[in-house]
C-alpha cells in the first residue's frame, strides 16, 4: 500500500488528462527520482502493480516501462538521482521481474552500441530532437554548439542518440513526458 502522503500525489497524476495510456507512474517516478526523493520510488512501483498489474506480464511490463524512465531521467535530472532511484525500485522488485544481466534487454541498447553503426544511431537521435523541439531544434542545437565547448551540442547528441530516442520500451509520446516530468521540478523554463 502506498504511503497516505503521495497517494494523493499518484492519484492526481494518474487523472491527469493527455497522458498516454498506463504512463501516470512513470510522470511520477521521474518526478520523484528528479526531486532526489529514492525511497519514494518503491510506493510508486507499489501502487502501479496494485492498480495496473493484475498479470506477471502486466508486473514485468510495469517495472521494465519504470526502469526505463528512470535510464532516459538520467539525461535531464543527472545520473546520480537515477542511479538511486533504480536501486530504490531493485530493493522492492521480486527477484521474477529482473532482466537477467548480459542477457537479452528488451531496450537491444549493447546492440545499438557495438553492432549498429553509430551515425544511424546518431541520426535517429537528431530526429527525436526535430520532433521534441520542433521548428527551434536546428537554433537550439547551433546554440550548445556555439556554447563555448562543442561538446556540450557532443554530450546532447549522444543522449538523445543512445538514451532518449529509443523507443523500444516506452513510446515517443512517453517518453517525451518523461523528459517533462524531469525538466518541471528542477524550474528551467528555457529547456521546456
Amino acid at each position: 500500500m502506498s504511503k497516505p502522503s503521495i497517494t494523493p500525489l499518484l492519484s492526481s497524476i494518474r487523472l491527469t488528462p493527455h497522458l498516454p495510456p498506463q504512463s501516470w507512474y512513470l510522470v511520477a517516478g521521474v518526478t520523484l527520482s528528479t526531486l532526489n526523493k529514492p525511497d519514494e520510488i518503491p510506493h510508486v512501483f507499489q501502487h502501479a502493480i496494485e492498480e495496473d498489474g493484475g498479470s506477471a506480464a502486466a508486473q514485468i511490463n510495469i517495472v521494465r516501462r519504470m526502469r526505463e524512465a528512470l535510464v532516459k531521467a538520467s539525461a535531464i535530472g543527472g545520473l546520480p538521482k537515477s542511479i538511486n532511484a533504480l536501486f530504490a525500485l531493485k530493493r522492492v522488485t521480486p527477484p521474477a521481474l529482473f532482466d537477467e544481466p548480459l542477457a537479452y534487454s528488451p531496450t537491444q541498447r549493447s546492440v545499438e552500441l557495438y553492432d549498429i553503426p553509430s551515425s544511424r544511431i546518431l541520426q535517429r537521435g537528431q530526429s527525436f530532437f526535430d520532433q521534441i523541439y520542433g521548428k527551434v531544434s536546428t537554433r537550439v542545437m547551433g546554440q550548445m554548439d556555439r556554447s563555448g565547448t562543442e561538446d556540450l551540442g557532443i554530450t546532447a547528441r549522444l543522449m538523445y542518440g543512445y538514451i532518449l530516442s529509443n523507443t523500444s520500451v516506452l513510446s515517443p509520446a512517453e517518453s517525451s513526458f518523461v523528459l517533462i516530468a524531469g525538466l518541471i521540478p528542477q524550474d528551467v523554463r528555457s529547456s521546456i
